[in-house]
C-alpha cells in the first residue's frame, strides 16, 4: 500500500510540474484508468429544457425572435479537466440531434484528461459571444448572427460548439487586414506556437468530433475558426 501511495504521489509531482504534451496526456489517461477513475451516468447526462433552465436563458441566448423551438434543445451536464488537472463541472445547451454525440465526445475527452478551461452557459455572459470567448468559455447554443456577418450562426440552432475559443480564434483576411475574434486573441493567431488549450489538426479533440460527423473550422479555406465544430 505504501509503495502504491509513493507511486501515485511521484506521478502527481511529475505531471503537475512539467508541461503536458500529447504523450503526457496519454500517460495521464492510462494512470487515471489504473487508479480507477471512471465515468458515471450521474456525471454526464442530458435533459429537456425545464422551466428552471429556461428561466436562465430566456431573453438571452433564447431571444424573443428565436426560431429554434425550445423542445428541440437539450441541457447537458459533463465533467472536464482544465490545464492544471482540476476536475470541473461543465454545462451547455445544444440541439437534441447532437446531444448524444456531445456526451460521448466529452466522456472521451474527460477520460484522456483533455483540458477545457471553462464551460458555463453563455447566458452567464448575457449571451454576449465576444465576452464568452474572451473568457475562454466553451459554449454551444446561442441565437445570434455569425461573427462579423448578418446571417444566423449555426449556434442559433444548437448544432455547433466552440471549444476553448480564446486560444482558438476565428481568423479572417479582409482587404489586406487580419481580423480575429475574440478581440484579445491576437497572441494565438500564429498556430506554429505552443500554448495551452490549443486545438490543432490531428489532436484528440479534432479526431473525436470528426468521428461523430462534425466538421472543424480549422479546415476551412476562406477563413479559419479553430474553436468551431458543427454538424449539418
Amino acid at each position: 500500500c505504501k509503495k502504491s501511495v509513493n507511486v501515485v504521489f511521484s506521478m502527481y509531482l511529475y505531471f503537475h510540474n512539467d508541461r503536458m504534451d500529447g504523450m503526457r496526456t496519454l500517460w495521464i489517461a492510462l494512470f487515471l484508468g489504473w487508479i480507477g477513475v471512471g465515468v458515471s451516468a450521474q456525471d454526464f447526462y442530458q435533459q429537456e429544457i425545464t422551466d428552471k433552465i429556461f428561466a436562465r436563458i430566456e431573453g438571452k441566448s433564447f431571444k424573443a425572435n428565436c426560431t429554434t423551438p425550445r423542445e428541440d434543445l437539450r441541457y447537458l451536464r459533463v465533467l472536464h479537466y482544465n490545464k492544471d488537472r482540476e476536475v470541473l463541472e461543465g454545462e451547455l445547451i445544444c440541439h437534441k440531434d447532437i446531444a448524444d454525440d456531445l456526451l460521448a465526445i466529452f466522456q472521451e475527452l474527460y477520460k484522456a484528461a483533455y483540458p477545457i478551461e471553462r464551460m458555463v452557459l453563455i447566458d452567464e455572459y448575457d449571451a454576449d459571444d465576444e465576452a464568452s470567448m474572451r473568457a475562454n468559455n466553451t459554449s454551444a447554443f446561442n441565437f445570434r448572427p455569425a461573427s462579423g456577418m448578418s446571417r444566423l450562426s449555426s449556434h442559433s440552432t444548437g448544432m455547433a460548439i466552440d471549444i476553448n475559443p480564446l486560444y482558438n480564434p476565428l481568423v479572417k483576411e479582409r482587404g489586406g487586414r487580419t481580423l480575429f475574434y475574440p478581440s484579445n486573441a491576437e497572441a494565438y493567431i500564429d498556430r506554429t506556437k505552443y500554448f495551452p488549450y490549443k486545438i490543432e489538426k490531428g489532436d484528440l479533440c479534432v479526431r473525436l468530433f470528426k468521428k461523430y460527423g462534425f466538421s472543424w473550422g480549422g479546415d476551412w479555406r476562406s477563413s479559419k475558426d479553430y474553436q468551431h465544430f458543427e454538424k449539418r
